[in-house]
């Protein structure tokens, strides 16, 4: 989750929508029904024909009074008065995507900056952090991957949002035996938090030497296998001229996205806004936004039925464009990526959440101390990929039927041949955890600690250049 990333092409909010055409887009997408369950009262009825002006006009009365929250703080924080004073002083709400990206990385007070989110200590768990098995069968596909490319000398392997770091440090731990490999790795961490950068660090073992030949810039090796490490704030950073491999787990989830709810007058976006008394909530804007454009090009990828059936719609610009330059590094480079979230392989609806320590929350509740996410888009990194020339798009199968074919189901076998049975409790967690759906059907414990399986709620897929053939387990 990177700010500066998330900052570049950023869609402005004084940014004029050329006109009829977006206006009669929203109109012919927006059925005539309204769901029933809209938490937005109209007072603004906007005609179709009136141009667009080039900023956004709210009708404050219009605004949702939650009833089950107040979104009231008793001792306002930085980031909280720093989201007022944006929307103070620009005149009116900011849109979701702002609020996200305020909430998860604004440089000083944002959720993932300045501390450790990860684990059972922290606000959720994710997948590297359930078992080492899940770092070490994504190893097995980047060494697959790595055949598939002619074993090539040198190779860029690139991490984006990489956390604690534990996934990479079990992949190098997992591949340690294949020097080969190995030896060709040049790591690149793209994090910009500080606090997360320093985890990273540690877990890989890493240490820091003088550059040779009186180079002044230190070099970084992990001591787990003796390999280059350098860490980026944006994937653009990353120096191109090498087959690169590239892991996303779990970082499309977090990319800021814009909401959209129908209406009478069609679709608009969602909006977050102050109220007179000073808290947070939601408002429709009454005109089309600059993010309309991305509305526009998500919904000709979709059924017109299908839209019909819809009262939200959720799309992520910076997804689709992250998509697009990964996927135009590799049709240039070679290489291949490997993205895994949890999902739709298909247009998604109203899956923003917020989460802190392990529970739901309100997403508009004390901005900054609950992390922020949504289910993943996979067909819309499909087409956009697609758009792309020189790479091809392979999935998306779920997490299950991918670490099954790589072999998980080998690894814990072997694992619990030799292992105490408080070591097997935990394989067994972990290994229904990361496969299994539903609750595990084997748990004696406490019924508020049953593991529940995301072998099915989390999906894969590789983008690769097509000269390597399809990737391993989508064959």
């Amino acid at each position: 989750m990177l700010r500066k990333f998330l900052s570049q092409a950023s869609i402005r909010r004084h940014f004029a929508v050329s006109s009829s055409s977006s206006v009669a887009f929203l109109r012919q997408c927006s059925s005539s029904s309204q769901n029933p369950n809209s938490h937005f009262v109209e007072h603004l009825e906007d005609s179709a024909e009136s141009a667009p002006s080039a900023t956004i006009s709210i009708d404050r009365t219009a605004l949702y009074n939650p009833s089950e929250h107040s979104h009231e703080l008793s001792a306002e924080s930085e980031l909280v008065k720093h989201l007022k004073n944006i929307i103070k002083f620009r005149g009116g709400p900011i849109t979701v995507a702002e609020y996200m990206e305020e909430v998860l990385t604004n440089p000083k007070a944002g959720y993932y900056i300045n501390r450790d989110v990860f684990g059972a200590d922290g606000d959720f768990i994710t997948s590297p952090e359930v078992s080492q098995m899940f770092g070490e069968m994504i190893g097995v596909w980047a060494m697959c991957l790595w055949e598939q490319m002619g074993k090539p000398n040198k190779v860029n392997l690139v991490e984006l949002g990489p956390g604690r770091g534990t996934l990479l440090a079990d992949l190098l731990r997992g591949a340690s035996k294949f020097k080969n490999f190995m030896n060709s790795l040049q790591i690149h961490m793209v994090e910009c938090s500080p606090a997360l950068q320093k985890l990273q660090y540690e877990n890989l073992k890493c240490m820091t030497e003088d550059g040779a030949d009186g180079n002044k810039e230190k070099r970084i090796n992990s001591t787990l296998a003796e390999t280059p490490v350098s860490w980026h704030a944006t994937l653009e950073q990353v120096p191109t001229g090498l087959p690169t491999i590239i892991i996303a787990h779990e970082f499309f989830d977090a990319l800021p996205l814009h909401q959209f709810q129908k209406a009478s007058r069609g679709w608009c976006e969602k909006m977050v806004d102050v109220t007179e008394n000073s808290s947070f909530r939601f408002v429709l804007s009454p005109q089309p936004t600059p993010a309309t454009l991305y509305l526009m090009k998500r919904c000709k990828w979709t059924e017109t039925e299908e839209i019909a059936k819809l009262s939200h719609i959720e799309v992520c610009p910076k997804a689709m464009d992250l998509t697009q330059e990964i996927s135009k590094r590799i049709g240039i480079d070679g290489g291949g990526a490997l993205i895994i979230d949890y999902g739709l392989n298909g247009i998604v609806s109203n899956s923003l959440q917020a989460i802190r320590k392990h529970k739901f929350v309100d997403i508009l509740d004390n901005p900054g101390s609950a992390d922020l996410s949504a289910y993943v888009d996979f067909a819309a990194i499909r087409h956009s990929a697609e758009e792309v020339s020189g790479v091809s798009v392979h999935g998306p199968m779920t997490q299950s039927q991918f670490l099954g074919s790589l072999g998980i189901n080998f690894r814990v076998e072997a694992l619990l041949e030799n292992c105490t049975e408080e070591q097997a409790e935990s394989l067994r967690t972990g290994y229904w955890r990361l496969v299994g759906e539903g609750e595990a059907p084997f748990w004696e414990g406490p019924d508020d600690q049953t593991p529940i399986g995301m072998g099915t709620r989390y999906l894969a897929m590789a983008i690769v250049n097509p000269k390597q053939g399809v990737p391993v387990p989508f064959q």
